[in-house]
């Protein structure tokens, strides 16, 4: 794998999301959704198909006739090998650009073929998620109380002293409930499943752990985040309705199975990458000006565990290449 996925291909993927933010960053706050969403797609697909690989995206957008999406079993780069998988996110949070809301970001994940997992009968998972310090500290299946004093216990504080960051959903209620009676913080995101995770997992977000029920292709997402940073997640399938209890009887799907971040990508060399499009904890966003834009990334490798946040001046003539609107 060292021999077949180079260095160089995490600063190749920055430039997939720098991209897909630049052109989703006009959208910020028009309250089209669909329009910024098509703008990023546009935007990744284009870059993609300059990077010297063989690429297929496992996680994307679903089955092609959906299209003009990055659907799922896409075949994206320029060369025959690397062979690898692809998972993107064009935007993650796109009703927080549509609205102006933080953080909104692009993301993009690569690793050798048949490394990611794939759900196809269940859209959902129930979710945990903690940074380094912590990674042997949780336990999905404990209560949320022992949870929370574990994380509390390796980060060396009081349970008083952690901040949960959850999506804001009516299923979340009881689990909120059962946070604030232990005594945690909780922040509620309206959006952004993978941002979330991701901020739990890294250190100086003001995020010590993520929980609760999101998407289950946002979670393969998100641990290859959480590979790189060196923190874990533990995640079980949820079926919302009866179509997926069906499906899950049908095919014999263990629910009750944990899967961590190396079940949900399981490559011996993970890489991922982020532009922010509207700023938040995580990441700066998007910001124009009369010559040009800047853009913050971060950009990771399982490999040797690095994290390389990456500022970048985009010049008109790099946002013309993209089809970025700047007049």
């Amino acid at each position: 794998m060292e021999q077949q996925i180079g260095r160089n291909l995490a600063l190749e993927l920055v430039r997939v999301t720098e991209a897909a933010a630049l052109t989703a960053g006009r959208w910020m706050g028009r309250g089209q959704k669909e329009a910024a969403d098509q703008a990023a797609v546009d935007a990744m697909r284009m870059v993609l198909n300059t990077i010297p690989m063989d690429g297929v995206v496992v996680i994307g957008e679903g089955a092609k006739d959906k299209a003009p999406m990055l659907f799922e079993g896409e075949h994206l780069g320029c060369a025959d090998e690397p062979k690898t998988d692809i998972a993107v996110d064009p935007i993650d949070g796109t009703r927080l650009l549509s609205q102006g809301m933080a953080n909104s970001i692009s993301t993009v994940a690569v690793a050798e073929r048949g490394s990611m997992f794939e759900s196809p009968y269940v859209a959902y998972m129930d979710k945990i998620a903690v940074g380094p310090e912590a990674a042997d500290a949780v336990d999905i299946n404990a209560s949320v109380e022992t949870n929370l004093k574990n994380v509390a216990r390796a980060l060396n504080r009081d349970v008083r002293d952690l901040t949960v960051v959850m999506l804001d959903r009516p299923r979340h209620e009881e689990l909120a409930q059962q946070v604030r009676e232990a005594g945690a913080r909780i922040r509620f995101i309206m959006d952004g499943d993978v941002a979330g995770a991701v901020m739990a997992a890294t250190p100086g977000t003001g995020i010590d752990i993520l929980m609760g029920i999101g998407g289950a292709p946002e979670a393969v997402v998100a641990a290859c985040a959480i590979r790189c940073i060196g923190g874990e997640m533990q995640c079980k399938l949820w079926p919302r309705n009866e179509e997926e209890w069906a499906s899950v009887h049908a095919h014999g799907v263990d629910v009750s199975r944990v899967l961590t971040a190396a079940d949900l990508v399981h490559g011996d060399d993970v890489f991922f990458a982020a532009t922010g499009i509207t700023d938040g904890e995580l990441l700066k966003g998007v910001h124009y000006f009369g010559d040009g834009a800047t853009t913050q990334s971060v950009v990771m490798r399982s490999r040797f565990g690095t994290t390389r946040r990456v500022d970048t001046v985009h010049r008109p003539s790099k946002l013309d290449a993209y089809g970025v609107p700047f007049d």
